[in-house]
This record gives structure tokens, sequence and C-alpha cells, in this order.
């Protein structure tokens, strides 16, 4: 009945990742007759509890500050449509890179990098903690949907990119590229093994790329709706303060709202842009016959040319000091990580209880004095959390919350 459906992937390139041809999952399935491979993926992420928790976790502001900052589902979003762009216009698979885009923030903690930060600490005698890490976990065991496998049970393709979107993670003796490779990734990598050692095919990259870039421009634009800079602060920036001039030149009786979107619009088309024409001239250079030679190709293809990447790094800069360090947000951020430390603490030690679907494991490893087992479960249960829900929980464990405003 449905021999001829082509799941629209028919005339994708040589070097693209072709859904026929994936390596498979860790438990076999039948093939759906109606979804190719990687739609089968994207169609399971976006039905994950964890992709639902999203909407409630931290960008850069705390959910109540307003209705108008990204989330980490919003940017999700926002990086899928990016990535799908550049998937489309280089001819590989678009459902593979939107399936990565919209599961590469899964592993985040409440409060985004401030959680993370804390939990790495809290955890450091245990392996310590990586959002990426957290994400193969999320996909490969965390998530209780299926009746014949915990987690998703994603392609290699799709798993691979998650955990290698940004490069290597080990050289060719197997040492870790950035240090020690996550414990959670060396374990699952025994069991199936993602091919730590070689970059990830362009899908991946293009989900890569399309996260940095969109980060840049909306952490810019939501900046500029709090208030923690003008537009003219703006002026010196290579890129931006160019698209600035443009604008107003162009617009001279302009609003300020209007003037920050069509600068941040023409932002992300020069960074797209960009990265297209170096993506085509290395695929021209290399004419990778396979998705093989893209990951053997020994340096990503999909990149900022030299001269956007030196606006990129300044533009990172800026975003560092004017707003990751902005007075209010590090207020905001010190007393987050106060919430997450006690919300460990009183689990870890016992003082107080799991839910439910946790708490067999948890008061196993409680009993038995298993620290690293207890530890790995309560940074599972932490990590999981929404702002919300971890203000509130610790709102019911202790006399007083931080207000986090």
């Amino acid at each position: 009945m449905f021999d001829d459906i082509s799941f629209g992937r028919e005339n994708l390139a040589p070097y693209a990742c072709q859904w026929r041809r994936s390596r498979g999952r860790l438990y076999r399935e039948s093939a759906s007759p109606t979804r190719s491979q990687f739609q089968r993926d994207r169609d399971r992420i976006i039905h994950s509890t964890a992709f639902r928790r999203l909407k409630h976790k931290t960008q850069v502001f705390i959910h109540h500050e307003g209705d108008h900052y990204r989330t980490r589902l919003t940017h999700s979003i926002e990086v899928a449509q990016i990535a799908r762009s550049l998937a489309r216009a280089l001819r590989v698979d678009e459902d593979l890179a939107e399936a990565l885009a919209l599961a590469h923030d899964f592993g985040h903690t409440p409060f985004g990098h401030t959680g993370e930060e804390v939990l790495d600490e809290l955890m450091h005698s245990w392996g310590g903690f990586d959002h990426n890490a957290q994400s193969l976990r999320l996909v490969t065991r965390l998530e209780k949907r299926y009746a014949e496998f915990d987690g998703l049970n994603l392609t290699w393709e799709t798993l691979e990119g998650l955990v290698k979107h940004n490069g290597p993670l080990v050289d060719e003796t197997g040492q870790g590229v950035d240090g020690p490779v996550p414990l959670p990734i060396l374990e699952f990598n025994a069991q199936f093994d993602l091919d730590l050692a070689r970059h990830s095919g362009m899908e991946a990259q293009c989900a890569a790329i399309a996260d940095d870039i969109a980060y840049n421009a909306h952490d810019l634009d939501d900046a500029l709706r709090a208030g923690l800079f003008d537009l003219d602060a703006l002026d010196q920036l290579p890129l931006v303060g160019d698209l600035l001039r443009e604008v107003r030149e162009r617009y001279p009786a302009l609003d300020a709202a209007r003037t920050s979107h069509e600068i941040i619009r023409r932002q992300i088309t020069a960074m797209v842009e960009d990265v297209l024409t170096v993506a085509i001239a290395n695929i021209d250079a290399l004419e990778p016959a396979s998705d093989a030679e893209v990951r053997g190709a020994g340096r990503a293809l999909v990149h900022f040319s030299a001269p956007m990447a030196e606006a990129e790094r300044a533009i990172k800069d800026f975003l560092y000091t004017r707003v990751y360090r902005a007075p209010s947000v590090v207020r905001i951020r010190a007393e987050a990580k106060q919430v997450v430390r006690d919300l460990f603490e009183a689990y870890f030690s016992g003082c107080a209880g799991l839910p439910d679907e946790w708490g067999m494991d948890w008061q196993s490893a409680l009993d038995a004095a298993e620290e690293g087992k207890r530890a790995r479960l309560v940074a599972d249960f932490l990590s999981g959390m929404t702002d919300r829900y971890a203000i509130n929980e610790h709102q019911r464990l202790f006399d007083a919350t931080p207000q986090l405003r």
C-alpha cells in the first residue's frame, strides 16, 4: 500500500546521511511504512517528555521575567529552522538535521548553564555532569515510554550527532580532545560504538552551526528587550554595527523594536549565507562520495569563514560582558545556584525523597550506601526539572526560597 512513498528524500547529495543505509538502532525494530528512519527519530523527539520540559527551562532570562524571552524550547525550534535551511541548501537530510537541533538541549538543567555548573561541581567525585552526556542519557535510558526498551531507541546517526555535533571527542590514541570524555558517553559507546574519534555527518554539523547562529542573534534580541543595553551599544560590533547603520540609513524614522528585529534577521541571513559559501567550497574541494568520507575528512566542512568567525567571537565576547555577566543576571545566577545546591543535598542525604518512579532505585542506593549510584539518580532527577518545578520543590522543602528576580 505504501510502496511508492519516497519520503521526499530521493534527491540527496551522495555525501548526505542516507536513511536507507542507516547503521540502525540499538534495539532492532521493523521499519515504518510511512516514515524514513530519521523522520521517525524526529517524531519520537517531539513527542518525548524531555522536549515538553524545554518550554519551562531558562535560556538566559528566568521563566517569569517575560513571556517574550526565549526558552530552551523556542531556542531549539529556531535552531531547527536554521538547520533545516542549511541542510536543504546543501542537499543533506533535513529530517536528521531537524531531529538533532530539536534534541540538542535535552540535557540542560533548570536555570541554564548555571544549573549545569553547580551539578558538575556537586558530581565531581562521581564523574561530573555534562549536558551533552545528559542528552544522551535521556534519549537512551531515562525516557521510559516504550514497552520493549528504555529511551527512544534512536538511530546511530542521530545518537552520533547528539554526542559529536561539536567535533570528535577523542584523538587517534583514544585520549579526550577537551579533557576526559564524560562517563555516560563512554558507557554507552562501549555498548553501541559511536566512532568518537571522527567528525559527525553533515547534518550534525548543520545543527551545530545553527545553534551558534541562533543564540548569537536571539541573545542580543532578548538583551535589548530586557534593557541591558540600547541599540547604540551595538555600533562598534563587527557585522552588527554595520547592519545597524544600514537599517538606520534605510529607515531613519523606524522605532527601536523594529530596528532591533531588522538587525537580527539580517544577522541570521548574513551568517547562514556565509556558512553556505564556505561549506559549498569545502564540498567542491573534497568531493566526498559518501557520508563516511565527510566523517573522515579530518575537519568540519560546515563552518564560518575566517572574517565571520572573528565577528562571531566579538559578538560572543560582547554578550558575555554585557549580558551573561550583567549585575542583574549574575545576582540571579547566584540565587539559582543555591536552589540547585540545596535540592541536591536534600535528595542525596535522604532528607527528602524522590518521586515514586525514582524512589525504588534511590532507596536501594541509599540503603546500600552506594553514593555514586545515588548521586547520579539525583543528578538525573534534578537536571530534568524545569525552572518552575525546581522553585516549587525548594519552596516545599525549605523555609526560605530566593525570589530569582
